[in-house]
């Protein structure tokens, strides 16, 4: 399960990352709060909008994020991202200290947050694919999303009693701390134990990701799974803060729940980082035990029992996203993966400003649970989707020893179509496994990079 810890340069990482996460766990407790209860009176509309805000930017960036993940260094631009997304948290801490805040500095401020982030979301995520080698790749992502998750188990709820006790504006200056962590991390990686890769030349392979997608059938159905669970069933900050205060909890009743469903979070990390490889089952199973954890959250009339349904919400989610990102990660190339990792955030982060205004105005409209309903029956969709994937692929089979069982075949290939200028280094670096041919049928000992395949 901790076998990527095993490097230096990984456990650096996940040590600078895990004090940043805390820190960025806490941020966000505290601006849902300023904006639901101190900008406005329980606005939840607002909230939307400054969640759009904050995740349109991927989207609307993703070819540029992409390219610039790829084209440069991504431990100078990541000590560049960070720095940028200190400074902003200070200045916020200053505003809100001083009493000067308002709601539309707010939302500027998201923006920046979201634009800056656009660029450091995909070159942190590919970044961990250049501290560790391709063995080490699918249980160093889960290990990283268990990160995340483990601080989200704490930032909320810290979050939640600092601003009893101090403020929201301390807060966010104690998010500006933590960045340090990672930023120290960054300078005490050993660049000399990197991981080589390779860089695509210029700006003419811009929309190389964007083929590269566009051929791999199975890279479009995770996107749209991950599509509708983020755009309608992952707006946590406004289903918990709506219910706390539905239940009568103030701020610190808000990042008790956050930090609960980091429980089920948590769990859902660890046990995805002991399977050998992601598997798109998995992670279309996770959708639809999500939609129907969601929507029986929303039937929970207390709010301890509101609380425990959500570990097993947060436990799905977590499977279902370390999964997509750990099959993203480990079947694509590496001359492409940083434009494909963007494009994988800006599904998933992009989704946001569409579902989190929807969300806002069901829950202001017809009540919180009405909004997690809709996210229960966006990831009933997303389960549909990946089983109609499989029964249409050909992946589903009778089971030859027992005639009413149903196999699912992980062997079934799926034509990976490479860019143009791929070479044999990148054909000798890259984790696409080559399926082996059928009995009577010797196997070539070498391939040509149009004729790899991917199970």
């Amino acid at each position: 399960m901790f076998r990527s810890l095993r490097l230096y340069n990984f456990r650096i990482w996940f040590l600078g990352a895990l004090v940043s996460n805390i820190g960025g766990w806490m941020q966000a407790t505290a601006q849902d709060w300023v904006v639901l209860t101190q900008l406005t009176d329980n606005d939840a509309t607002a909230m939307g909008i400054t969640m759009a805000l904050q995740f349109g930017p991927p989207l609307l960036l993703v070819g540029i994020t992409g390219w610039v993940a790829d084209r440069f260094d991504r431990r100078r631009l990541l000590m560049i991202t960070q720095t940028v997304l200190m400074t902003l948290a200070v200045a916020v801490g200053v505003l809100l200290l001083s009493g000067v805040m308002t709601l539309p500095m707010m939302f500027c401020f998201a923006l920046g947050f979201g634009i800056t982030n656009a660029f450091d979301a995909p070159a942190r995520q590919a970044f961990v694919t250049d501290v560790v080698a391709r063995d080490y790749a699918a249980n160093a992502v889960a290990l990283n999303a268990a990160g995340f998750n483990g601080a989200r188990l704490f930032g909320p709820a810290v979050a939640g009693f600092l601003i009893v006790l101090v403020g929201t504006g301390w807060v966010f200056i104690a998010n500006a701390a933590t960045f340090l962590a990672m930023l120290v991390a960054l300078a005490l990686i050993r660049r000399h134990e990197l991981i080589p890769r390779l860089r695509a030349p210029g700006a003419a392979r811009l929309a190389d990701g964007f083929r590269y997608v566009a051929r791999r059938p199975d890279l479009i159905v995770t996107f749209v799974i991950v599509f509708l669970i983020g755009a309608f069933g992952m707006n946590f900050p406004i289903f918990a803060s709506t219910m706390a205060v539905e239940f009568g909890q103030g701020a610190d009743g808000y990042g008790v729940l956050s930090s609960i469903l980091a429980i089920g979070s948590l769990a859902g990390a660890l046990l995805s980082a002991r399977r050998d490889k992601a598997r798109m089952r998995v992670a279309m199973m996770a959708a639809g035990g999500f939609g129907v954890f969601s929507i029986l959250s929303a039937m929970m009339p207390t709010y301890p029992l509101y609380a425990a349904a959500l570990v097993f919400v947060g436990f799905m989610t977590v499977t279902l996203l370390t999964t997509a990102n750990g099959y993203v990660q480990t079947t694509t190339d590496p001359a492409v993966r940083g434009r494909v990792l963007a494009l994988y955030m800006a599904v998933l982060m992009g989704a946001t400003p569409i579902g989190a205004p929807i969300a806002g105005w069901v829950a202001d409209t017809w009540g919180p649970r009405s909004a997690i309903v809709l996210g229960g029956v966006a990831g009933l969709a997303a389960c549909a989707v990946g089983v109609t994937w499989l029964l249409v692929s050909g992946r589903v089979r009778r089971d030859t020893a027992r005639r009413f069982r149903l196999t699912i075949d992980e062997t079934t290939p799926v034509a990976v179509i490479a860019p143009e200028e791929f070479s044999d280094e990148v054909m000798s670096t890259t984790p696409i496994r080559i399926p082996e041919r059928r009995r009577g049928r010797p196997a070539p000992s070498a391939r040509t990079p149009a004729e790899r395949t991917t199970p």
